[in-house]
């Protein structure tokens, strides 16, 4: 592969949780940016230009405890409420893009599908890093994403 060339793919993760709330409630909660500490293991974010919303706006996460947290700038590309937010990744750590997708499901329910593809610094050793971490970060995402699901039903059910 050519010096400099994105070897697509390589940073790819794909998590989804069902939930029992309609899309436009599930996306209201997961643009809540503030509000991802309460789901989103070690994870603070904070609102930045245009408060986060709509194309244009950004948001700025911080996940990870103590001199070991990330920070994460994103810029929102595609704005679709209830259905689709795009983001892209500008941090000088974390670079790309990511999708927040609700899908509607029968009965009032809903799919919520968190997906990334990152552009993975370092070549092989980068790669090879991700392969490593990958299902470590998988699962932190997907125990994540089921208290994201039992928080709405919370809010919903009373």
């Amino acid at each position: 592969m050519a010096a400099g060339v994105k070897r697509r793919g390589s940073g790819t993760l794909t998590v989804a949780v069902e939930v029992d709330a309609a899309p436009a409630t599930v996306f209201a909660a997961l643009t809540d940016w503030e509000r991802q500490g309460e789901w989103l293991l070690a994870t603070t974010v904070v609102r930045s230009r245009q408060g986060g919303i709509g194309v244009g706006g950004c948001i700025i996460a911080r996940t990870g405890i103590g001199p070991l947290a990330l920070v994460d700038s994103m810029e929102i590309v595609e704005w679709e409420p209830p259905y689709r937010c795009l983001v892209r990744h500008t941090g000088r750590a974390v670079r790309g893009g990511g999708a927040f997708v609700v899908v509607p499901l029968p009965a009032g329910r809903s799919r919520f599908v968190w997906s990334e593809d990152l552009e993975l610094p370092l070549g092989w050793l980068g790669r090879a890093g991700f392969a490593l971490l990958r299902p470590m970060v998988a699962g932190a995402l997907w125990v994540s994403l089921r208290r994201f699901a039992r928080n709405i039903r919370k809010v919903t059910c009373g």
